[in-house]
């Protein structure tokens, strides 16, 4: 299944360690917090954390309520604080659903970037580079990544917005051929519909485990499901209000078929009566990538693609070998793996030895 034309000329691996750093971009923000630069002759192997707070005016006003200030967690390698001069490629990472940044930030976190960074460093498996996650939690669990005025333009945030606050605030390359896009999940659903139509942003793409990209993820589809997901008409006092068996549902309908005069769940329902609504199922279906991927082949053939899923995750790596196959059958080039796994046991390694080995190949230097 490995499909890969690999595109040379962009880099090499790295096999040491620069040494240690500090200096951001001159116009820092005041929410980025950061750790005083090194003394003279001071020498560490480890990266610096940021966590700051983004104004998104594209999610300003969302239906569903949510804060248009987001908490974003930033990455700076170690060679950050000593070369003032250097710049670096961005790798974007997206968090699943019901995550938030601390899922890949946080202490204690299973995909913990600042660590798995740090080791592929130091093993020289990696080179360096900023990684960014945002906080995309939202009041039904995660947008989706996508666009609607109920949760709001994620789609534009992340592909707008974010960068350019990161490229404002921190020394970064300024090119698409230095800025990658990788999620797992819902994160790597969010990889894969961004990532294809802004090519013009980001040059390669890896896509974890990518959840709802076929016309019937995240549909219920029993009549038990179905009564459970039209039963619930109003707002959660609490996210984990939400019964789990239609919590994606409702996070897909909230971000795939909004309508801002129907409150005060602001979608239409896939289901009236128990009975399936097409208008509204189409106006779904025309967000998810098996359905559009014919319209961004050319995309698509301009970047480095990556995508996994481990042999458990069942209907997941169903619809990716199908992903696999339309990208087959146009030429464009990509790697795809299925594991030994389910959807979320070997994402730390996959993160560790396939994402960031891929990204420092394939990310300009």
């Amino acid at each position: 299944m490995n499909n890969r034309n690999r595109r040379s000329g962009r880099m090499t691996l790295v096999g040491v360690i620069a040494v240690l750093c500090l200096g951001l971009a001159p116009a820092q923000s005041a929410g980025a917090k950061l750790q005083a630069p090194l003394a003279e002759g001071e020498r560490n192997t480890n990266g610096t954390v940021v966590r700051a707070k983004v104004h998104a005016k594209t999610l300003e006003g969302n239906l569903e309520g949510d804060s248009p200030d987001r908490d974003v967690s930033i990455y700076l390698p170690p060679g950050y604080k000593s070369d003032r001069q250097r710049r670096y490629p961005v790798l974007y990472m997206l968090h699943g659903f019901t995550e938030t940044d601390l899922s890949y930030f946080g202490s204690g976190a299973a995909t913990h970037i600042p660590t798995l960074a740090d080791r592929t460093l130091q093993a020289g498996m990696s080179r360096e580079m900023i990684i960014v996650t945002p906080n995309a939690m939202t009041v039904f669990g995660g947008s989706n990544y996508s666009s609607g005025a109920t949760t709001g333009d994620w789609e534009s945030f992340v592909a707008q917005e974010l960068v350019s606050y990161i490229d404002a605030r921190f020394r970064t390359i300024r090119r698409p051929e230095a800025r990658g896009l990788a999620g797992h999940s819902m994160g790597g659903y969010g990889a894969m519909r961004i990532g294809m139509k802004h090519p013009d942003v980001f040059s390669a793409l890896y896509i974890l485990s990518s959840c709802c990209i076929s016309p019937t993820s995240n549909i219920p589809d029993t009549p038990e499901e179905i009564a459970a997901f039209e039963a619930f008409t109003t707002r959660p006092g609490h996210y984990s209000q939400i019964p789990s068996s239609i919590r994606t549902a409702v996070a897909a309908t909230a971000s795939w078929a909004p309508n801002p005069k129907n409150p005060p769940l602001y979608y239409d329902s896939p289901f009236k009566n128990g009975e399936p609504q097409a208008s509204v199922l189409a106006r779904m279906t025309a967000n998810r990538p098996l359905a559009m991927v014919d319209q961004y082949i050319g995309s698509l053939k301009k970047q480095d693609i990556a995508f996994d899923v481990g042999d458990q995750d069942t209907n997941i790596a169903a619809n990716l070998t199908e992903f696999d196959r339309i990208l087959n059958s146009y030429g464009v080039p990509h790697t795809f793996e299925v594991y030994s796994g389910n959807h979320t046991n070997r994402i730390p390694e996959r993160f560790e030895t396939k994402l960031l080995p891929f990204f420092s190949e394939h990310l300009m230097r």
